[in-house]
């Protein structure tokens, strides 16, 4: 597209010939030197650039550091009219008064860079131009579009203001420092503002900030719709980037649209206007934050102004080699120049320099003299200026790769109440990014800072639901208890992990505590000695029944089977400890596997006890071959073997195969509760407990069978009440786990499996312990003689 553009624009030469010949004699600006720069500045807005780069070039000239014995000179022509560009242009690359694209450029122009143009339209019209033979064009102002910064299209392109990316992270950051989410961009139709528009976007895209509204700015915009519009959406925020003359139509249809605080934050185009900041009625549309070029002073200038003044009076600009496209030259006073926007004056001074180091690096200067023999090509200025870095009023000047400033920071201007452009900070690019602001020199229109918003933020735990299109605007819903709302995503509300809790709009989780029941908790204190006096009975009775081994008391309730049931209740008692402290295997293996493999022989013990009764008192006058049969085999002791071997086989199968695990109760959600797995492990351990069970049921028919028995020989039923007792206690248990939650649920288990062994241990044998003691009388053969004779014959008849 470049050299389509290039061959169009040298057909055009041909026409143009005669008019350049005219404009050679009488709208340059121009020196001669050894070498030459070329200048592209608009004629009446800038006109001290111009004026900047002579003073410059001249500055160089008498220095005897820089370029010693070497002259620059310039040509430099106005750049303010796309139908009076090419003239000056062609001039500049022009080789003995013709322009010839299709030859290799062995004697290119003389001129070796190029300073200027001044917009970002103009630049990317012209600047293919000099892309081709690789001319350096370092520009002031303006060409800030960051399709420059592409170095495979314009590869000798250098520029030392700050590209629209940089503008554009102050922006960005004057949003963020307020909290300003809900914003208008409005920007000058062309190049330069597009671009600005879409950096602004790509930015914003990953924050909270809504491009609420925006719009390209023209010669026959419609401002007073344009300001209704921004009323409309609310927006309190507009960045307005774009030029002087759209800036200044804005801002006058605002004063008269009586739009008032609002925030204008202006770019460096005409963030330093002199007029406007003076307007009547200014102050009502808000307040206008700026950012711009900081203004350098260039020792020497002013007396350089009124030196030049002096000598070059244009009565007759026709005839006044010096004067531009026939401009007014002596309308152009001495203080115009001086008290102009000087913010571009380092850019200019800066550029200028870039050259003259970087043509003193290609002819080898030394002290006091330079190589002129070498052939100086513009590629070979370029790649030094690539690689400059020098010091200039107190800057270190060098570039990028892009060919973009590492240097010069960005100043933060208010429009105070005096019509001044006041700086009240400042941002720095290099060596790091740096953000300062004194916001107290700030006067916020009505005292207060405005703010801009679609929806008011959420409060903390409260999740955003976005609502249309922006993500600005949206409702707020509180998080429930076990999510919390991170700063990094406010549209979810994220679960806690199992181990953590939160309650209801939560900004984090806190970790759950562990609880269980310990070794120093006051009820498994009271458990554990109720336990040792279990314990302590069990060694009490067992001492006394064998001391009254031989007594008919004794053998009445079992003989050698009551010291194996009370063998077997101590070992139970072991499982009581182990529902304390925290629940591991080993512990869960240990609470649950001794009771049910000794309980279930004392049960098995009631039960043969129950079932020798039924057969000594209701069996044997009728059946006697089974009493034989029973006493005789010792079939008592081959079922409670059996029922010992058969429930311990079904216990070590399950515990080996899935023993219980530490089970973790989240009923509560600010603790984790830990014990083991009832549940689960009663339902893939049926049988074990069906046996149990089983042996409980019979021992309960069987002992209920003989209520009728003598009354001071009733032992069916004590064992029938120890039996109901025991099937009490568990039903209320089982129960009582499906109801409650917690440590209360390992605390009734503990309860329940020592109540159970006090159950059996005081209803079988407290009775016989009181016989023994208080009782000696009953305690005699003759005395058991005589109830059971009597049994005998009553149920015989």
């Amino acid at each position: 597209m470049f050299t389509l553009i290039f061959v169009c624009l040298c057909l055009l030469c041909c026409n143009l010939h005669a008019e350049t010949e005219c404009f050679s004699k009488t709208s340059e600006f121009k020196m001669k030197g050894d070498y030459l720069l070329g200048g592209l500045f608009g004629v009446h807005p800038v006109s001290l650039l111009k004026y900047m780069m002579r003073f410059s070039i001249e500055e160089i000239n008498n220095s005897t550091s820089l370029l010693p014995n070497v002259t620059l000179g310039y040509e430099i022509f106005d750049h303010c009219s796309d139908t009076k560009n090419f003239p000056g242009i062609f001039s500049l690359m022009s080789v003995d008064g013709s322009v010839q694209p299709w030859k290799e450029s062995v004697n290119f122009s003389k001129v070796i860079a190029v300073v200027g143009t001044g917009t970002s339209t103009a630049t990317m019209t012209v600047a293919p131009l000099f892309m081709m033979d690789l001319v350096p064009m370092v520009c002031l102002y303006g060409a800030s579009s960051s399709v420059f910064s592409r170095k495979r299209n314009f590869p000798s392109f250098l520029r030392t203001v700050h590209p629209n990316k940089d503008v554009i992270e102050i922006i960005l950051r004057f949003l963020e420092k307020f909290k300003w989410t809900w914003v208008a961009f409005l920007y000058i139709d062309d190049d330069y503002g597009r671009d600005g528009l879409d950096l602004f976007g790509k930015k914003i895209k990953d924050t909270e900030i809504c491009l609420a509204f925006s719009h390209g700015l023209k010669e026959n915009t419609d401002y007073p719709k344009l300001i209704k519009q921004m009323e409309a959406l609310r927006i309190n925020v507009v960045i307005v980037f774009t030029t002087k003359w759209t800036a200044e139509g804005l801002i006058m249809s605002a004063i008269q649209q009586n739009v008032t605080n609002k925030v204008w934050i202006a770019v460096d185009a005409w963030s330093l206007h002199k007029e406007l900041p003076k307007k009547p009625g200014i102050k009502n549309i808000g307040t206008v934050l700026g950012i711009a070029e900081p203004k350098i002073t260039i020792p020497g200038f002013d007396d350089f102004i009124h030196s030049f003044k002096a000598q070059n009076q244009c009565e007759n600009p026709e005839q006044d080699p010096l004067c531009n496209q026939m401009c007014n030259c002596s309308s152009v006073r001495v203080e115009d120049i001086i008290t102009a926007d000087p913010s571009f004056n380092f850019p200019v001074y800066s550029a200028v320099y870039a050259v003259a180091h970087a043509l003193h690096a290609v002819l080898q200067c030394g002290a006091g003299s330079c190589n002129k023999s070498i052939k100086v090509y513009p590629h070979m200025v370029l790649e030094e200026l690539r690689m400059s870095k020098f010091t200039l009023l107190n800057q270190t000047v060098n570039f990028d790769d892009n060919g973009d400033p590492k240097f010069g920071p960005y100043a933060i201007v208010f429009w105070n109440e005096s019509g001044d452009a006041e700086e009240i900070g400042s941002y720095m690019f290099h060596p790091e990014h740096n953000f300062d602001i004194n916001e107290s020199k700030i006067h916020w229109h009505g005292d207060k800072k405005p703010e801009s918003f679609c929806s008011k933020e959420c409060p903390d735990g409260y999740m955003k639901k976005q609502e249309g299109v922006h993500k600005c605007c949206f409702s707020c819903t509180i998080c429930p208890k076990g999510t919390y709302l991170n700063t990094t995503d406010p549209y979810n509300c994220i679960e806690c992990k199992d181990t953590e809790w939160s309650a209801e709009g939560s900004t984090t989780c806190k970790p759950r505590q562990l609880e269980y029941i310990r070794f120093s908790d006051p009820t498994a204190i009271v458990i554990m000695i109720g336990t040792v006096i279990l314990l302590a009975f069990i060694v009490a009775i067992s001492v006394l029944f064998a001391l009254n081994y031989n007594t008919p008391v004794v053998r009445s309730a079992g003989g050698p089977m009551c010291f194996l049931i009370l063998g077997c209740l101590s070992l139970c008692s072991i499982s009581v400890f182990f529902f304390f402290g925290e629940p591991s295997v080993g512990f869960c293996i240990l609470r649950y596997f001794p009771f049910l493999l000794f309980y279930t022989v004392c049960v098995a013990c009631l039960f043969a006890r129950s079932f020798q009764i039924i057969c000594i008192f209701k069996i044997s006058p009728k059946f006697p071959n089974i009493s034989r049969i029973w006493t005789k085999y010792n079939v008592h002791w081959i079922f409670i073997s059996a029922a010992f071997f058969l429930q311990a086989i079904l216990l070590i199968n399950r515990f080996s195969l899935d023993p219980p695990k530490q089970f973790t109760d989240k009923f509560y959600f600010d603790r984790i509760i830990l014990g083991c797995e009832v549940n689960k492990f009663v339902d893939d351990s049926l049988i074990p407990f069906i046996l149990i069970c089983v042996l409980i049921f019979l021992s309960f028919c069987f002992s209920y069978a003989g209520k009728d028995l003598p009354k001071n020989y009733n032992e069916a039923k004590t064992i029938t009440f120890c039996m109901l007792l025991l099937i009490l206690i568990w039903v209320t248990f089982a129960t009582f786990n499906y109801v409650v939650h917690g440590k209360v649920i390992t605390f009734s288990h503990a309860v329940a499996t020592l109540l159970s062994l006090y159950s059996l241990l005081l209803v079988y044998f407290l009775p016989r312990c009181y016989i023994i003691l208080f009782k000696p009388e009953k305690n005699t053969e003759q005395y058991f003689q005589d109830l059971i004779q009597s049994y005998t014959r009553s149920y015989s008849q």
